[in-house]
């Protein structure tokens, strides 16, 4: 709607116009896409909506990217490696070994050429991001904080809503698809009797002199608790680390979020019987106590609650008032909580149902396989944040990880909103052996993202030497759509061949984990012998329940203005474009 070139200022158009540009009357831009965050992830997914030229901009709460870097970790070691030289020219296979670089077309937006430290500085990460959003004119608002977050009920929006952001200035921003990348940034915290008395990981001094000649107790068996450990190795008199569990190392589980070998110097002093050492409780069965001497003991929690509320610290039981309880007889000086971080849910509204309530739930979003909330739709968690769909299992919490599952959101959502097809190269039948092999040898994303993201081949039939039924789509056998099966003859009633119109369902309902390829049959019957392969990146169980028919489309349902084409399919219908 606009205004005619004729209508007077001053008229009453002219009034209505001054009215409708008031700010506080105003209407809030409308974008597709938000994204929240400008780190690793955010900056990832503003690449590819702009090599889309999609709608879209950046929040960010600092004057520049990566701002999770300039603090952490604490001591500015990273502990993704940064392998230079592999003595391949592969670039994609040479993927597989830079843990740090984000995907793009620029071949000097690698990270080998930001450090020559194996496992870098974090400094030059942050070095590194503000090239990346610059170089590629990544649109960012710095210096924005997203105070808080909701949702604003509309029948014009295609699900019934759409997502209103509010910054620390009090104005408001609107999308249609809110993609979330702020990482996890709450200091997990456990409350126990003396919790307060803990220093937290993101407050303690990093200057080893601070600590000479000291009793320290760190809380924690993960990296930061061992980098803590490794700064003030050599000055103190001891160190105690105490946990719930066994310290597990990833050279022995395979997870890159275990404990790496770069800060495990502790284990060396206490397997080598120095003055070290590891211990296991649960926090919540523990009390810290401080006595007179500002000296902190560790001593089971039913002492406390035995004790009378009048008693003072230095009259309540301690281990070694019982029995010789060696590695706790002697207080500790400093008390240091290194327990992990959480996901920031304050800014969120309740409505958008992120938070399940759950011990795991505290830590991650609820999100579906496809990354997509469970709570809203159109909500996307990326990052470090969206680790809860392959946690311990394999890299997504990190960004050789999260850079493959991010651009697989993207390619979803260009799917969804813009009919854009997943990209995939044809090859003659006689090429899908040799085409196989190579992407087990060299493909970086299935490398990484092993048991979440797969290649997926489409054979198209070649007229009856191979029995259409046998490598047919589930669900033309009336299997549950997310048990996609490899089938013999027999499964097959009838001889009966699976419609066109199953496929593109099955292509985003199978679940893809732990199979590298699997193999769906034809579009078209009697076609020439072609192979069809789509490439690194298709989410396990992505989006089963988000593909309709346009039949199947609810009433009165429409796509936001700029995501939807606005061309007819074959027949006049129009495209389900969501």
């Amino acid at each position: 709607m606009g205004l005619s070139a004729a209508a007077p200022l001053w008229g009453p158009p002219g009034l209505l116009l001054a009215i409708a540009l008031h700010p506080a009357l105003s209407v809030p831009p409308r974008r597709d896409y938000c994204v929240l965050g400008a780190g690793p992830a955010g900056l990832q997914m503003a690449y590819f909506l702009q090599r889309a030229g999609r709608d879209y901009a950046v929040f960010e709460r600092a004057p520049r990217p990566g701002s999770f870097f300039t603090r952490y970790p604490r001591h500015r070691k990273l502990i993704s490696i940064n392998k230079r030289y592999t003595g391949k020219a592969n670039a994609e296979f040479n993927l597989r070994h830079d843990w740090n670089s984000l995907l793009s077309h620029d071949p000097r937006l690698l990270f080998r050429h930001y450090s020559r430290a194996y496992f870098p500085d974090a400094r030059d990460m942050v070095r590194y991001l503000g090239d990346f959003a610059d170089t590629l004119g990544l649109r960012v608002q710095y210096n924005t904080t997203i105070a808080h977050v909701t949702l604003d009920k509309d029948r014009q929006a295609w699900n019934g809503h759409y997502f209103i952001l509010t910054d620390q200035k009090g104005q408001v921003h609107q999308c249609s698809v809110l993609l979330v990348a702020t990482g996890l940034s709450v200091p997990n915290q456990v409350d126990f009797p003396g919790s307060e008395y803990a220093e937290g990981y993101e407050s303690v001094s990093v200057d080893p002199e601070d600590f000479v000649g000291q009793n320290v107790l760190i809380l924690g068996r993960g990296n930061s608790a061992f980098e803590t450990a490794e700064n003030i190795l050599g000055v103190t008199n001891f160190i105690h680390m105490l946990s719930r569990s066994r310290v597990r190392l990833s050279w022995a589980t395979h997870y890159v979020g275990d404990l790496r070998a770069i800060n495990n110097g502790l284990l060396d002093t206490y397997q080598l019987k120095s003055l070290d050492g590891l211990l296991e409780s649960d926090l919540m069965d523990l009390a810290i106590l401080k006595d007179s001497k500002g000296k902190f003991h560790v001593t089971p929690k039913f002492f406390l609650e035995e004790a009378s509320t009048n008693q003072s610290a230095d009259s309540i039981t301690l281990p070694q008032d019982d029995n010789d309880n060696f590695a706790m007889r002697v207080p500790y000086d400093r008390v240091i909580r290194c327990l992990g971080w959480n996901f920031d849910f304050s800014i969120f509204n309740k409505s958008l149902r992120l938070n399940s309530g759950n011990a795991f739930g505290k830590k991650y979003p609820l999100i579906r396989a496809s990354y997509e909330s469970k709570g809203s739709r159109g909500l996307f968690i990326l990052g470090t944040a969206s680790h809860s769909v392959d946690y311990r299992k394999s890299a997504g919490g990190f960004i050789h990880g999260f850079r493959y599952t991010v651009r697989a959101v993207h390619r979803l959502l260009e799917h969804r909103h813009h009919s854009v097809t997943w990209p995939a190269t044809k090859l003659p039948i006689t090429q899908l052996t040799s085409s196989i092999v190579r992407r087990v040898n060299e493909a970086s994303g299935l490398y990484q993202m092993f048991g979440v993201l797969a290649d997926v081949i489409l054979l198209k039939e070649t007229g009856g030497e191979v029995p259409p039924c046998t490598l047919a789509p589930a669900s033309a056998h009336g299997h549950p759509s997310h048990r996609g099966r490899l089938l013999n003859r027999l499964d097959c009633p009838d001889r009966a061949h699976p419609t066109s119109e199953a496929l593109p369902g099955e292509l985003f309902g199978h679940r893809f984990a732990k199979l590298l390829c699997r193999v769906l049959l034809p579009v078209h019957p009697h076609v020439p012998e072609v192979a069809t392969l789509l490439p690194a990146g298709v989410p396990e169980d992505a989006g089963t329940r988000e593909y309709r028919e346009p039949s199947a489309a609810q009433s009165g349902e429409q796509a936001p203005a700029g995501l939807c084409p606005h061309r007819q399919a074959p027949g006049g219908q129009q495209p389900a474009a969501w």
